[in-house]
């Protein structure tokens, strides 16, 4: 009994110090994430929106997943292994139906024992008791390898799938100077691979462009000038974002935005529109103030760096618009 007592003691001293730090951790994620897009991934990437681009040496580190997307896992172009990435946990995987429920069941029904005193396999009495945990554990095993040999199999067509896919947009053969590095004064370099699609100079240079303007822009609440920055999706994530500022009382003002590297992770064209995903390391003076007193309630005046991975569009015949942005 003293030991059933101990242990729920420890479960609400847990609980307690587990609410006392959600907030804390939270203001924390605000403060360092309150320049645009910060701390979050939002955007489309054509047919590969569920699939996280190469990584460069500017950002070693894979592209978190998108946050907010309008594009839908089912929409023409996009395989099952890709729209199933957003969904995690091994119980949640997508096609384990009642197999994984079942599992997940029963594990938590022994846990729940053990938290509340009852013990792992409480209940047991007698003989008949002892046959039903053998059956229950046998179930479990049979579930879980079912389950495990099912993930592999499945996780083993991926790649081939992604070749077969990946395969027609590389397009023709353009020499051996599409793997020379190509470099700026601004930073910029090929990344992991030759793009399949063309990027010249004047490309990274409307990048770097985009990135100061767009900040630059978010800075001035200026929702007009975003609409010839960044496509319609990624404005409506602005807008929202600026509204839930206001409703705050505070202000996101960003300044000094420098370029420091940059690399091309991939590139590509569907139909009639270009997509580049450029990974960007840049320093920038972000800060939030509030409204009414012109006081910084988070960042400061001192430079950060940040590290995303911005995807820009282009219609054929027009200008480059952002289109995602993921962290790293």
């Amino acid at each position: 009994m003293k030991f059933v007592q101990r242990t729920r003691g420890l479960a609400g001293a847990i609980a307690i110090v587990l609410s006392l730090a959600l907030p804390a951790m939270l203001v924390v994620a605000s403060s360092a994430d309150a320049r645009i897009g910060g701390g979050s991934s939002s955007g489309s990437r054509g047919s590969r929106t569920f699939s996280a681009p190469p990584s460069t040496s500017t950002a070693p580190s894979a592209a978190q997943p998108f946050n907010r997307t309008m594009t839908q896992p089912g929409s023409p172009g996009m395989s099952a292994p890709a729209a199933g990435a957003a969904r995690g946990g091994f119980f949640n995987r997508p096609g384990m139906g009642m197999l994984g429920g079942l599992a997940a069941g029963f594990l938590g029904a022994g846990l729940l024992g053990m938290l509340f005193g009852g013990g792992m396999f409480s209940g047991l009495g007698g003989l008949s008791s002892i046959f039903g945990l053998i059956l229950q554990i046998g179930l479990i095993i049979i579930v879980v390898r079912l389950a495990m040999s099912w993930w592999q199999r499945r996780n083993a067509a991926a790649p081939a799938a992604a070749s077969a896919y990946a395969g027609p947009a590389a397009g023709p053969d353009v020499g051996p100077g599409a793997q020379q590095s190509y470099r700026t004064g601004s930073g910029f370099g090929i990344g992991a691979t030759a793009a399949p699609l063309e990027i010249g100079p004047a490309d990274y240079e409307a990048f770097e462009r985009l990135l100061g303007e767009i900040q630059t822009t978010w800075s001035n609440g200026d929702i007009g000038h975003l609409h010839t920055l960044a496509t319609p999706e990624m404005v409506s994530y602005f807008g929202t974002d600026l509204a839930a500022n206001k409703a705050r009382g505070v202000e996101n003002k960003v300044s000094n935005v420098k370029l420091l590297q940059g690399d091309l992770a991939e590139a590509w064209r569907e139909g009639d529109t270009d997509y580049a995903s450029v990974a960007m390391r840049f320093a920038l003076v972000d800060k939030t103030i509030e409204t009414a007193t012109g006081k910084i309630v988070e960042g400061s005046e001192q430079p950060t760096e940040a590290t995303e991975v911005w995807t820009f569009a282009r219609r054929r015949g027009s200008d480059w618009e952002l289109s995602a942005i993921q962290q790293t």
